[in-house]
């Protein structure tokens, strides 16, 4: 059964001990903001719990309190019944409870088996026990059925998957009883993605406790068997996910229904802005050719690694072109990112904490980082980002918050402001929704259908085909850094999508 509520959690037919984990009127303030204003959670051993809510609902927080990481102002919390207080995340781990965050924390210049066992290193005397660190480092590799990765090789070398996976070996190494993934899929490829997921069955299997947050919803209603929803700092929903709908979730997470996820207003391409021809890299992409045009939304899609993202930064400047032409209105040739800003195309990078944003500066500069003149009236500047502030709904204090103590979804907000801030005529946008929910997801293809429609030129990497066949015009498939042609979504469908990226709808 599905429950909504605005406060609290109620048990009064429930023992402590039937749950593994239960947190109780939690509250959190940061100086004037509530993060958490009194909220709930409950998970028995050998359940996938899935916390779902809008970036700055205060999920990250939650789980912050319960790894350890701050401490709550006011609530309770219980482990396997008994009272749960640690003091910092190597008290949690200590307790069982593991954290694996999105922006994974490995010592990336130590080997597997030294960051299995990081601070909780058994000794002989004075020295580590090398022995015992690699037998207990095999045996956490070896419960994940991931055996294969060399415990002596340093984490760098390993890809994202398999860093993910020394993070969980990481938790259970320590006994883990309960275990927190953050969008554990955001940068995975789907054949990884599934691999994780059958990970997850096998723990819950053993009876492990496991908090799933994630923004792809049809991630929760695979892998999870109940869920939380947050909004606002408040636990407002809660139930069995085999009795809810999507929208049902959506609802609770928004306070309201999204009546059209995906905008589509009438709109007619214009002439070409933007045109390559034969186009290849350094290594990516091997040969492509495509025409955007105003008021056009193009999709590019592909399996990662396909060489979508070396694309549209090959076309950016920001890479090298090898061979091929590119023409922008009038002007053909490669140029560089500075040049092509002033040809008035801009570029929101998939990366948004390494080229994406300036981390360290506020959301006002941010936006108007490289418009000169918004710096010699900050009051002004103030103006122009509150009305992207208020038109993209990102959740922040002021514009004068740093851009680093925003939740992703938020900071991705932010670099699409800038782009609409200076009014660029053609969009590259990689990944433009990745960590951003549904809601705000809503709003960032509701921008972009409006861009369209005002005559802006727009291409989109993404690697979510739902999105693509929901606000393109037209899609084009990279297949081992060669691209197809465009055609109309509508003489598409996912299947084919797949088909043609995968290399199979070559024999089709």
């Amino acid at each position: 059964m599905v429950q909504q509520r605005e406060t609290g959690f109620s048990a009064e037919n429930a023992s402590l001990t039937e749950y593994r984990l239960r947190m109780e009127g939690i509250r959190k303030r940061f100086g004037a903001t509530i993060a958490l204003a009194g909220v709930d959670l409950a998970v028995r051993g050998g359940q996938v719990l899935a916390l779902v809510g809008e970036n700055g609902a205060g999920k990250s927080t939650l789980m912050k309190v319960l790894s350890g990481a701050h401490p709550a102002d006011e609530g309770r919390m219980w482990l396997d019944g008994k009272p749960y207080q640690p003091r910092n995340p190597l008290e949690a781990r200590r307790a069982g409870v593991g954290m694996i965050y999105q922006e994974l924390s490995l010592a990336r210049h130590l080997s597997v088996m030294e960051n299995v066992l990081l601070g909780m290193e058994p000794a002989l005397g004075p020295f580590m026990d090398w022995k015992s660190i690699r037998q207990r480092a095999a045996a956490a590799m070896e419960q994940l059925g991931r055996p294969d990765i060399p415990l002596e090789a340093p984490v760098m070398r390993l890809s994202v998957a398999e860093q993910q996976m020394v993070e969980i070996a990481r938790a259970v190494a320590v006994g883990c009883r309960v275990l927190i993934l953050d969008e554990p899929t955001s940068s995975l490829t789907k054949k990884d993605a599934r691999h994780l997921f059958d990970l997850v069955r096998r723990l819950k299997a053993k009876g492990h406790a496991i908090v799933y947050i994630s923004h792809f919803l049809e991630e929760v209603k695979e892998i999870s068997d109940c869920f939380t929803v947050l909004r606002d700092g408040h636990s407002v929903g809660e139930g069995q996910t085999a009795q809810v709908s999507t929208d049902q979730i959506i609802t609770m997470m928004v306070g309201r229904t999204v009546e059209q996820l995906y905008p589509r207003t009438p709109r007619k391409a214009g002439s070409v802005v933007l045109e390559i021809q034969d186009l290849a890299g350094m290594e990516k992409p091997q040969s492509a050719s495509l025409t955007l045009c105003k008021g056009e939304v193009l999709g590019i899609a592909g399996l990662v690694g396909a060489g979508r993202t070396e694309l549209i930064r090959t076309i950016f400047g920001l890479a090298p072109v090898q061979q091929g032409t590119i023409r922008v209105g009038a002007y053909v040739g490669p140029a560089s990112a500075g040049r092509r800003w002033m040809q008035r195309i801009g570029i929101v990078s998939e990366d948004r904490k390494l080229e994406g944003l300036a981390l360290s500066l506020n959301i006002a500069d941010n936006v108007t980082l490289s418009h000169l003149p918004a710096f010699l009236s900050p009051r002004w500047q103030d103006r122009q980002t509150d009305q992207w502030i208020d038109r993209l709904g990102i959740k922040c204090r002021s514009p004068r918050q740093l851009v680093s103590d925003l939740s992703g979804g938020n900071q991705q907000k932010v670099a699409v402001a800038r782009l609409l801030y200076h009014d660029v005529d053609v969009l590259l946008l990689d990944e433009p929704t990745r960590g951003i929910d549904v809601a705000a997801k809503a709003q960032i293809y509701q921008v972009i259908n409006d861009l369209a429609c005002r005559g802006k030129a727009i291409l989109v990497v993404s690697s979510y085909l739902p999105e693509l066949m929901g606000i393109c015009d037209r899609i084009a498939v990279m297949c081992r850094g060669v691209l197809s042609k465009a055609r109309p979504v509508e003489e598409m469908d996912e299947h084919q999508i797949m088909l043609e990226a995968t290399g199979a709808g070559e024999n089709v």
